[in-house]
């Protein structure tokens, strides 16, 4: 098997509940054939090998991102512009996605980096109340909701060939406590590494950028 048959896989046989509390919906966008289409172009140029690669967790996909292209904190725009995969969404981009691929560039580029690395998060899907991006821990029912299918997509996430030594949390705050707690009683990972969220950094810290990507690239390069 290779990276991109488990992902595929991966994506294709997630169990996820059916029915959310408040009014809350699913962010599915992997149930598209046009995305999966993508997300295949995707993982035949990055993942088609069988390499160890360390996971980056992030808190579950919004809409701009993910939600639109299926790859993860990837917008059309990166898609595109630094992945070289043409598509037919609208070339729309994000903050979290323009800091990601800076941060990929200084990395040493896509290839390198995704032969290292795979991208996912906490909940591998993204949820939507009333038109609008909410995350897993924000709404204590959608939590009590969807943990079960948190810790059963853990733990399929990471059946091939993932580095468990340790992993890269994408939020230092609440994302962190929440897989440092689920971690401590599954033993996934022996030590989580916890840089700032990107929306959090292109929002309120933009002009200490640089220093973040650093951050970034000393999390990359443990050991």
């Amino acid at each position: 098997m290779t990276w991109t048959e488990h992902i595929f896989s991966f994506y294709k046989n997630l169990q996820l509940p059916k029915n959310l509390p408040n009014a809350i919906e699913w962010l599915y966008p992997q149930q598209s054939d046009e995305v999966l289409q993508i997300v295949e172009k995707f993982c035949n140029k990055f993942y088609d090998d069988q390499n160890e690669r360390t996971l980056l967790l992030g808190i579950n996909p919004g809409r701009f991102g993910a939600g639109v292209t299926g790859v993860n904190f990837t917008a059309p725009k990166q898609l595109e512009l630094y992945c070289g995969i043409e598509h037919p969404f609208k070339n729309g981009t994000e903050l979290s996605a323009e800091f990601i691929y800076e941060m990929i560039g200084a990395y040493g580029g896509v290839k390198k980096f995704y032969a290292k690395f795979f991208i996912s998060s906490v909940c591998p899907l993204g949820f939507v109340q009333h038109g609008k991006n909410i995350n897993y821990y924000d709404d204590k029912k959608l939590l009590q909701t969807v943990e079960p299918f948190i810790v059963e997509s853990m733990n399929q996430l990471i059946s091939y060939n993932t580095n468990t030594n340790r992993c890269i949390c994408i939020g230092g705050e609440k994302n962190y406590k929440y897989l440092t707690a689920l971690n401590e009683k599954h033993q996934w990972f022996k030590a989580i590494d916890a840089v700032p969220h990107p929306r959090f950094i292109m929002q309120y810290k933009r002009k200490f950028k640089d220093d973040f990507i650093k951050q970034y690239l000393a999390a990359l390069k443990k050991k």
